[in-house]
């Protein structure tokens, strides 16, 4: 009854992940997120911005996107950045931040923008935003809520 094709590999221990220097980073993640929410401020009046204009061209239709532009610009934002080269947002970068799968590996876009959409919804209740937060703050590896969930870690760069 048992098919050998839906074998998983064996779980790694917690031991064998690669050694990942996460000092510190609480507090740094506090103001790699005020430098992110500058840039996202700004990329999303210009996009606020094409859309009004682009909404006077067609009567009113593209206004109905404006809501949809603020997730998008956030999302984009984290997927672009976070997934590109670099592994992290500008605000990550000011900080001397990075982010890594827990694997030590580099996280691809639909993992960074995950990892974003998991961030808003909690900072967007409090309670879950304390829930998160205390995470990092009871585990040694400093992981958050969110990066326990989707498999990244935030590391010094």
């Amino acid at each position: 009854m048992s098919n050998p094709s839906y074998r998983q590999p064996p779980i790694v221990a917690l031991e064998d992940r690669p050694l990942q220097d996460t000092r510190g980073v609480l507090g740094s993640r506090l103001f790699a997120w005020i430098g992110d929410v500058i840039v996202l401020f700004i990329l999303g009046s210009i996009v606020w911005f094409l859309l009004a204009i682009l909404g006077i061209v067609t009567f009113g239709l593209t206004w109905l996107l404006m809501g949809g532009a603020t997730v998008a610009v956030a999302l984009g934002y984290a997927a672009i950045t976070i997934g590109g080269r670099k592994q992290a947002t500008l605000g990550m970068r000011m900080a001397g931040l990075r982010v890594e799968t827990a694997s030590g590996g580099r996280p691809d876009a639909l993992a960074a923008a995950v990892h974003a959409l998991f961030f808003y919804v909690a900072a967007g209740t409090v309670a879950l935003w304390f829930l998160d937060i205390a995470c990092g703050l009871v585990r040694g590896d400093r992981r958050l809520g969110h990066d326990i969930l989707t498999g990244l870690v935030v590391v010094r760069a």
